[in-house]
Parts: C-alpha cells; sequence; structure tokens
C-alpha cells in the first residue's frame, strides 16, 4: 500500500539516521511532488547530520592521538575574559570520558547563549570531572592580562578532583609538570578544548550578570564587561568601580579624568 505524504513524513520523523537514509532510496522514486519535497527536505538533514559527524571526528582527532599515546585523562584548557574593561578572567578546565562526542559542541564564541547554555549543562553533566577559576580585575592589575590568564588556566587544572596526565591547552602552555600540547585555535579544533571554553564562557556570564545587580549602570548583564558605548559612558557619568580594571584603557583614563577609583 502507496504511503500517504503525511504518513512519509511521519515515518522519517520517527526514524533513525541509518532508516532514513534506506527510506529515501525508495522515496527518490515517488513521483509527487509532496514526495519529491519531502526528499529534498531529509536529504538535506542527513547531509548536515553527517557533516557534524565529520566534523566532530577531527575535533576527537588530538584526543585520539593522546589515548593512543597510553594517556588516560585528558584535560582541555581554556580561558575567557581577557578582552573586558570589568570583571574577571575566567578559565576552564575539563576531562571528558574517552570516546565522548556531543553534537553541537564548539568555540563558545561562535554559539548562541541558548546553545552555550544548554552544551553547559550536558558537559557538567558528563564530564569526569571539570573545575572553573577566576582571577580578579585587582590581581589582573598587578600581573597584567597574559600572567591573569596563566593563573587561572594552571589553578583552574590543580583544582581538578583527578589529575590529568595531558593537557591540550589553547594557544598557550602553563608552569605544570604535565605533558601539555599547545593548539592554535584549540577551542575550533579539540572537543576538550572546545568544551573548556564553553565552561569558562557561561561561567563568567552568570559571574557578571550576578555583577549587573550590584553595579546596574554598566549594562554587564549585556555587554559582559566589554568596552560598548553604552559601558563608556556609564563610566564617564559614575566612575570606575572596585571591579574595573584599573591598567585598561580608557578605564585609567576616565579614573585620572574624574578623579572616581
Amino acid at each position: 500500500m502507496k504511503l500517504s505524504i503525511k504518513e512519509w513524513d511521519q515515518k522519517l520523523r520517527n526514524s533513525s539516521t541509518e532508516e532514513i537514509s534506506r527510506l529515501l532510496e525508495f522515496l527518490a522514486s515517488d513521483e509527487r511532488q509532496g514526495a519529491k519535497k519531502l526528499f529534498k527536505t531529509y536529504t538535506s538533514r542527513l547531509l548536515e547530520v553527517e557533516a557534524e559527524l565529520r566534523r566532530l571526528e577531527i575535533m576527537c582527532s588530538f584526543e585520539k592521538q593522546c589515548t593512543a599515546n597510553g594517556k588516560n585523562f585528558i584535560a582541555g584548557v581554556d580561558e575567557v575574559g581577557r578582552g573586558p574593561l570589568a570583571g574577571p578572567v575566567v578559565a576552564a578546565a575539563v576531562i571528558l570520558p574517552e570516546g565522548y562526542t556531543l553534537n553541537g559542541i564548539n568555540d563558545s564564541k561562535k554559539l548562541s547563549e541558548k546553545k552555550r547554555e544548554d552544551l553547559y549543562e550536558r558537559i557538567v553533566k558528563d564530564a569526569v570531572c571539570y573545575s572553573t577559576y577566576l582571577v580578579q580585575p585587582d590581581k589582573i592589575d598587578e600581573i597584567n592580562i597574559y600572567q591573569a590568564s596563566k593563573l587561572a588556566m594552571t589553578e583552574a587544572v590543580y583544582q581538578l578532583k583527578i589529575q590529568p596526565d595531558q593537557l591540550l591547552i589553547d594557544a598557550m602552555e602553563i608552569p605544570l609538570p604535565i605533558d601539555q600540547k599547545k593548539i592554535i585555535k584549540g577551542d575550533e579544533k579539540s572537543i576538550s578544548i572546545a568544551a573548556a571554553s564553553i565552561v569558562a564562557k557561561v561561567t563568567r556570564d552568570r559571574y557578571m550578570k550576578k555583577l549587573d545587580q550590584m553595579y546596574p549602570h554598566y549594562g554587564f548583564k549585556s555587554n559582559m564587561g566589554y568596552g560598548t558605548k553604552e559601558h563608556l559612558e556609564a563610566l564617564r557619568t559614575f566612575g570606575a568601580t572596585e571591579i574595573h580594571r584599573k591598567t585598561f584603557s580608557p578605564v585609567g583614563e576616565i579614573i585620572q579624568y574624574t578623579g572616581s577609583e
């Protein structure tokens, strides 16, 4: 019996990727316009699924190589918040289960806020362990942002409940006696670093939203401490707060001009 277009659609919706591929072979010979439309739609979805699987396979290549070299606990490490005028720099370290994949995981900067939040919940639930570390503005001003980022990463690794035997780090090396690989744009190339990127980003964004309640004039819940027009105007009007980075321009200049600190 020939299926109606509605029945075909329902059948395809409820099928696995492998089943869809098989069903599309039958649907390809159906001359009805509705059938042709379904074929085009589900073929496109199938190609997207296959492309995502290939992308994830590439993102797991560093982890697979480390596992092949006898490493048992591989930690991805990344930081966020180097550029803002206010708030901490935040690092995360994440150890994922061996062979772990997660659809949609990517560099946190390439994801919407909702997607980051959804992925964050999955990552912290599925991870072998993870940790975060915040370096506050006074320390950033004391040692500079590069050293503060390195400190945040080092402490994030140090505070993991299980100490890793391999680190995969986004474009940096840290002073710990653990084998480590520096990967340029690592949050795009390594699933472990991407996971750390997302955990660090969501942690910092949530923290800045809490600061917004304490300092409502600066728009931290939307600008996350970056130097937006709204933020700069608030700085000139209300001056700098204790969570502003005094060594960052134009915060230092505004402090001198307004006398606020």
